[in-house]
């Protein structure tokens, strides 16, 4: 099965693909030659998953899923949340983000926080989404220099490292995306076997 990927992530694309493995053939937005940057304008994650699965079928008619992923941080009432890839501006830089998430996490002794990761699929004209969480805490300070957005100052309950000192394998038994993304999978290898009601 082929499946348009709706995003300009390479990051992204290369922790997915590295999941699906043989199953399913992954083309990128860039791959199907379409060069738009999809809006994000929803106040959940949710419908911005939904808006850009939506267009992307609307312009392919292809099979394609999209994911939206948000930093849920207990003390600042679940910001940045949808806002995690602008959230210190619209240039939406990686480092600009955690620098001000720092800033705003100093001195708080709850530091609790989770990624979550939905994913929006539409198979055949019908949407089916899936939705995968990581909680963690928030550090201090910068560790590593694998990973992307905020994986220099998340570590996963359970772990010892930040996600950006893990390679993508030790990532992925942790991984928000990794949860909703098998989630996919099974429920594809379904669908694959039987007729959609």
């Amino acid at each position: 099965m082929t499946l348009v990927f709706a995003t300009n992530n390479e990051n992204k694309v290369k922790e997915i693909r590295s999941m699906l493995g043989d199953h399913f053939s992954i083309i990128t937005l860039k791959e199907a030659g379409i060069d738009i940057d999809i809006p994000e304008p929803h106040d959940t994650l949710e419908d911005n998953a939904r808006e850009k699965s939506s267009v992307i079928y609307e312009m392919t008619g292809k099979n394609c899923f999209s994911e939206d992923t948000g930093l849920e941080i207990d003390a600042l009432n679940g910001a940045p949340g949808v806002l995690s890839a602008r959230y210190a501006g619209e240039q939406k830089l990686a480092d600009d983000n955690i620098t001000r998430v720092l800033h705003e996490m100093d001195g708080q002794e709850n530091r609790q926080a989770h990624f979550r990761t939905v994913i929006s699929l539409i198979l055949n004209g019908k949407e089916y989404q899936f939705t995968g969480v990581c909680p963690g805490t928030i550090l201090t300070e910068r560790r590593g220099g694998k990973g992307f957005g905020y994986d220099p100052i998340f570590v996963p309950i359970g772990a010892k490292k930040a996600f950006a000192e893990m390679d993508i394998a030790e990532k992925n038994q942790y991984s928000h995306r990794a949860k909703a993304l098998q989630q996919l999978i099974t429920f594809l290898k379904e669908a694959a076997t039987k007729p959609l009601s």
